[in-house]
């Protein structure tokens, strides 16, 4: 069979393959531990799946779900927001319903792009990022994150020419994989640089809740002080773009709610920017089961002690991680924020992750994901997902020191 051309550049994907080797690594006999996919496996806590459950002996919710269907949650987003951030949101039409971010960011260069125009990408950065431009017919200019600029792209560099082509500019901070965070000064000059360009600015934003910070303390004993709770939060684009004037935002309930498998998330922004998605999203599919918006909604304004609670999870995780690995040599920063670490290699691995990566799952059953599945500026590293709990986690670090000696 012949098929289309746009296809070539999606061959390589981190996830995919690593996929293979953890099959691989199965089949010869291996207990595989696996670190490689940002997938909680954290449970949605009760009051969500109790409003799913509830829904399923309701036949009103059996049927397709089209847009005026989702008022209930595009509203819920809108107050949650504005609560979060202190920023007002339209939920008739600065809000649209996704099947998780990723649908965004895929979905958004074919609301933008026009073949062969730019989309400035962070590089390392999330696989859909650069796939949605791809199926777009959209040309990649990849923006270096290195530690020397704490993992923030330098907007400078980036040639006229490309510039002169270019339509959208993707950022995502807190950063996968980097655990970077961007302060609000960051985002203004962003702001200021796209509006100056006329870029499109997407913000990719499913780690809001997972920052790390030995301050949130502080919150509990002062709840009601809500300006103070914003200054420890990683802060949205709309901090630095407060009319909507060329931003749209990214949200999911995977991280922060630990729904991943239930596929739920929304954006918010511009209007314009909202109606031309719509319209991408109305061709592709209709909206996911009112039951699942129904738990979504439970998750958004109901108790909220649950995220803290994972949050101080993946901060104990993180924590034992880390100095399990500073105990065998490997020194690696403290991530301040996601649920990833991200190392640099040692030799003689520092410019192969992905045969790093295959080695060390068919020695030990270690799964991690190769830094170069993320970008170029990815190579020389590698991403652990830290979905276990400390005691394996430390275990995979005994593992490692195994394969490293």
């Amino acid at each position: 069979m012949q098929f289309a051309k746009r296809l070539d550049p999606l061959q390589f994907n981190v996830f995919a393959d690593m996929d293979r080797a953890k099959a691989q690594a199965r089949a010869a006999g291996q207990n595989v531990i696996d670190l490689s996919l940002g997938s909680s496996d954290l449970p949605a806590a009760a009051h969500i799946t109790d409003a799913i459950a509830h829904s399923l002996s309701d036949t009103s919710t059996h049927g397709y779900l089209l847009f005026n269907g989702t008022r209930d949650f595009r509203e819920a987003a809108a107050i949650w927001y504005e609560q979060k951030f202190g920023i007002a949101v339209n939920p008739e039409t600065e809000v649209l319903p996704l099947i998780g971010s990723q649908e965004g960011t895929a979905h958004m260069p074919l609301a933008v792009l026009n073949p062969g125009d730019f989309a400035l990408l962070l590089d390392p950065g999330y696989p859909s990022h650069a796939g949605g431009v791809h199926l777009a017919g959209g040309q990649i200019y990849p923006m270096p994150l290195l530690a020397e600029n704490a993992f923030l792209p330098i907007f400078e560099d980036i040639p006229a020419a490309v510039l002169a082509q270019s339509k959208m500019m993707v950022l995502s901070y807190p950063h996968n994989p980097t655990t970077a965070i961007a302060p609000v000064a960051f985002f203004e000059k962003a702001v200021a640089f796209c509006r100056e360009h006329q870029l499109v600015l997407v913000h990719d934003f499913p780690y809001v809740d997972l920052v790390f910070d030995d301050r949130n303390s502080l919150i509990e004993a002062e709840p009601g002080n809500e300006e103070e709770y914003r200054k420890l939060m990683a802060p949205s684009i709309f901090q630095a773009d407060r009319d909507k004037s060329v931003a749209i935002e990214f949200f999911t309930l995977s991280k922060s709610y630990s729904m991943g498998g239930f596929r739920v998330g929304y954006a918010i922004g511009n209007s314009e920017l909202i109606a031309a998605l719509r319209q991408v999203k109305a061709a592709v599919d209709f909206n996911q089961y009112r039951g699942i918006l129904n738990g979504a909604i439970s998750a958004l304004t109901g108790p909220q002690d649950t995220v803290r609670t994972s949050v101080e999870t993946f901060r104990k995780r993180r924590d034992a991680f880390v100095n399990a690995l500073q105990g065998i040599g490997w020194q690696v920063p403290v991530p301040p924020a996601t649920m990833y670490v991200w190392a640099k290699l040692p030799e003689p691995w520092a410019q192969d992750s992905v045969k790093f990566c295959t080695q060390l799952v068919q020695s030990t059953g270690v799964a991690a994901s190769p830094g170069a599945g993320f970008g170029k500026s990815g190579e020389g590293y590698v991403r652990f997902a830290l979905v276990e709990s400390p005691a394996i986690l430390e275990t995979a670090v005994r593992k490692i020191a195994e394969f490293l000696n």
